[in-house]
């Protein structure tokens, strides 16, 4: 049951108001001075506080009510407070509204405005102490992310980029084949750096093989090695990904280019850990962590006959899926940031377009916008025209600078207004009402 501080000296409007709150299942306590009052609040857990304005006899000035006010917002600056009072005075009211007052309301009462105004703030008290709770915890997994692993420099923001990046991290120690799956250009060889450097042979070597990068018949050669005359152009013997990853993990990208031939051969290595190289009947032990990843649909493939179902269980033991960009819009606005060299920044209206963007290329095309405009920007400040990203409608509207781009220009600008209103495409005077309306010191 949620419950209410009534803080009020006279006991006939505190018991009225406790009856109130019973009939609609709210729970009250009455305090019949300031200091009884705080000093409920400091023993007990509590929803909401009204309060009322005057204390002693014959005083109507509302300083002892605009005290005790400043009091618990001081104390508890989250604890939503609704003055009342039976004097009205219109510029009070303003003005401790504008400290943070939820409500201000004359006696004597209505009572369905009042049980209204009381349920909606305790409703919107709980949603934003939950979400509170809820940002405590994923700051909680992001510092035991950041202190216990090597995140190998790792930027990121969405939750769904933490649900990979925590299971990446806590499969890493497992000696199982992991298959990561996701768009081009997501990411997907950065979180195969990361199980690597927190896994048990995180000081062997990391070896990468793009599968869809070689001939067909060339994968085999250089997954497995080769002997001199092995083919055509092999005039000597050559070490194959295998021998090369021997006591660390070889990185399989695109494992969906892989021919059927080395799919078998590469099914035996992952089963015994022995192969042969290619031209050669002499067989090899090593041991090595395998971690694959694809773009492609391997059940699809598997159906279709181009990929064998064995082999895809035993490299999908565990499977991370690493989502595309425009499926993690937190991390858009950070890993741009990160791309940009020091010193520079995003205009708003830049930061706009980059959010409104599809990004069907993902992060390797967010990497090189931000290069690109990097070097046609006139100064620090990226501005929208600097991305060269097509037109959309929510990128082509002006945005509306809130309180913290205008703060950040102000910063950026030393405190020139006039120089953070050009930052922002605001006219001086149009800097200045917006500063005023939004309580920014000049």
């Amino acid at each position: 049951m949620p419950t209410v501080l009534i803080i009020d000296d006279n006991a006939a409007v505190a018991i009225a108001l406790d009856v109130l709150f019973s009939l609609h299942d709210i729970g009250a306590l009455r305090a019949a001075s300031p200091e009884e009052g705080l000093a409920i609040l400091e023993q007990t857990s509590v929803d909401l506080v009204i309060q009322d304005m005057n204390f002693s006899a014959d005083t109507t000035s509302g300083e002892e009510g605009t005290a005790l006010f400043r009091d618990i917002r001081r104390r508890h600056p989250d604890l939503p407070v609704i003055l009342l009072t039976a004097w009205t005075h219109l510029d009070a009211a303003v003005d401790l509204v504008k400290s943070g007052a939820a409500d201000y309301l004359s006696k004597p009462w209505n009572d369905n405005r009042l049980i209204a105004t009381v349920t909606n703030l305790i409703e919107l008290g709980q949603a934003n102490r939950s979400l509170r709770q809820r940002v405590q915890q994923e700051r909680r997994v992001r510092r035991d992310l950041e202190q216990g692993f090597d995140l190998r420099g790792m930027v990121w923001q969405d939750a769904a980029t933490e649900r990979v990046l925590h299971l990446a991290c806590q499969v890493a120690r497992a000696d199982v084949p992991v298959l990561i799956s996701g768009p081009n250009g997501t990411g997907k060889e950065r979180i195969a750096e990361i199980i690597q450097a927190n896994s048990l042979v995180g000081d062997g070597p990391f070896v990468v093989l793009n599968c869809g990068a070689l001939p067909a018949e060339l994968i085999e050669a250089e997954l497995f090695g080769a002997e001199a005359g092995a083919y055509t152009g092999a005039s000597r013997a050559r070490e194959g990904k295998f021998e090369a990853a021997d006591g660390g993990t070889l990185f399989l990208d695109e494992i969906g280019n892989l021919p059927l031939a080395g799919q078998m051969k590469l099914l035996r290595v992952l089963e015994t850990g022995r192969f042969e190289r290619l031209g050669s009947n002499r067989e090899r032990q090593v041991k090595v962590r395998v971690i694959s990843a694809t773009n492609a649909d391997l059940g699809a493939m598997i159906r279709a006959g181009t990929f064998r179902e064995d082999l895809f269980y035993r490299l999908n033991v565990i499977e991370l899926r690493l989502p595309a960009l425009a499926a993690r819009p937190a991390d858009i606005l950070p890993l741009a940031s990160a791309f940009l060299p020091r010193g520079k920044s995003l205009h708003h209206c830049a930061q706009a377009a980059l959010l409104a963007h599809a990004w069907p290329g993902n992060v390797r095309e967010l990497k090189n916008v931000m290069a690109r405009a990097s070097l046609l920007a006139a100064g620090d400040i990226i501005k929208a025209t600097d991305l060269g990203l097509p037109v959309t409608v929510a990128a082509s509207v002006e945005v509306e600078p809130d309180r913290d781009a205008i703060v950040q220009s102000m910063a950026r600008a030393g405190g020139v207004v006039a120089q953070a209103a050009a930052d922002l495409g605001l006219s001086r005077q149009a800097l200045y009402r917006r500063m005023e309306r939004l309580g920014i010191a000049r």
